[in-house]
């Protein structure tokens, strides 16, 4: 039983090092920054070093078809999502680290460039999403933005020190939630403007405590009162919840994502009624075989976990995922605001405490899931948003 709850979770859940209630928690040394000792000395160590060359005509480019800004596009769920979307006569712009990267793989997977176009866009950077959103903007002076999907994210669980993004903010929480934060911030004026806006933030069961990967799989996500967070930049926290927690890159991730849903339940609480604006997260359901492994063996990447999942019902292949994701921008049925929608596919289900659980699974119809008392409490959330925007505020 033990064996077949482990691996009843979300693809971002499992980790092929051992997680146990005793693993010690000690306080890491700040990683070094490399750099070319030829690079200017405020960029060495940076991620991002300048702004692309703007694009432009994309009024000509899109037509009258409604436009969705992808991040993370050139893989996994980014992209089988952007094929999906493309599909429903919807043009995309995919924010990717690399344009060149997006183009090739649009023309391995036969993706027109009459479709969409890559952007620069480099989480890790506050000025990268702000420099983006200029670009963006130049794109389509005069078209405003249809909706907006946070998809990218970074998962580092054998990673035994933190790396850092450029402002100095733990990787998981820089890239997932505040890269993520600001974009949002800056592009909601341009969805205000269009009719039937969508902002959707993909979330995880694994930061959800009310769910199996998220409770029984330790660590469990807890941004507590969210001290970290608030410390700021300049490598101070290696934890959203504490400087003084030590530097777990597994919580990071599931602390990072329940952060994303936080922002999606606070947006709609702040902005939904005077804007029109949707925003809602959701979980796409178990992608054996997504990019976020990228660190694993292969031997447990390609075969045993993918196989695995199929065993006990749980695998969602990255297209369906995909399929999915889209369906939460363009289906009627989801236009109602601060919901975090699942699908209840063919995974088994097992009982705790009288409780049933399920994994999700192919197939099955969306229906609105529940987040957990943490990602819930509307405190929590005030606290979580005023924070982010003190991290962001010079670039807003």
């Amino acid at each position: 039983m033990a064996v077949a709850l482990l691996f009843t979770l979300g693809a971002s859940a499992f980790y092929a090092a051992p997680l146990t209630s005793s693993r010690a928690v000690r306080a890491p040394a700040p990683r070094a920054a490399v750099a070319s000792p030829a690079a200017p000395a405020d960029l060495r160590g940076k991620l991002y070093t300048k702004r692309e060359a703007p694009k432009v005509a994309g009024g000509v480019k899109v037509g009258t078809r409604r436009v969705v800004v992808i991040t993370g596009a050139s893989s996994g769920l980014g992209l089988t999502t952007t094929k999906a979307l493309i599909a429903q006569n919807y043009f995309v712009v995919a924010a990717v680290r690399s344009p060149d990267k997006m183009d090739e793989v649009a023309r391995e997977t036969g993706l027109s460039k009459n479709d969409y176009v890559a952007m620069k866009l480099e989480l890790a950077s506050l000025q990268s999403v702000k420099d983006f959103v200029a670009n963006l903007k130049l794109f389509l002076p005069a078209r405003p933005l249809s909706h907006l999907i946070c998809n990218a994210a970074v998962y580092l669980p054998t990673d035994p020190n933190p790396s850092w993004t450029d402002d100095g903010y733990e990787m998981s929480l820089g890239v997932n939630h505040l890269g993520h934060f600001l974009l949002v911030q800056l592009l909601l004026p341009e969805l205000k403007r269009a009719k039937g806006a969508r902002c959707t933030i993909v979330g995880s069961v694994t930061g959800n405590s009310n769910t199996i990967a998220g409770s029984l799989v330790k660590p469990v996500a807890d941004v507590g009162n969210l001290e970290g967070l608030r410390a700021g930049g300049g490598r101070v926290a290696t934890m959203a919840s504490s400087p003084s927690e030590g530097f777990y890159g597994a919580k990071a991730y599931k602390d990072a994502k329940a952060l994303n849903m936080m922002t999606v339940l606070e947006m709609h609480r702040r902005f939904h009624t005077s804007s029109g604006v949707v925003f809602n997260s959701m979980y796409p359901g178990c992608i054996a075989e997504t990019n976020l492994f990228r660190e694993k063996r292969a031997w447990f990447r390609d075969f045993f976990f993918p196989n695995l999942m199929k065993a006990i019902g749980a695998y969602v292949s990255e297209d369906e995922a995909g399929e999915r994701l889209a369906q939460v921008i363009y289906d009627p049925q989801c236009t109602k605001s601060g919901v975090y929608w699942s699908w209840n596919g063919s995974a088994k289900q097992f009982a705790i405490n009288a409780k049933k659980y399920g994994a999700g699974g192919a197939g099955g119809e969306i229906f609105e899931n529940e987040f957990s008392g943490m990602i819930v409490d509307e405190e929590r959330g005030r606290l979580a948003y005023e924070y982010s925007m003190e991290a962001v505020k010079d670039y807003l």
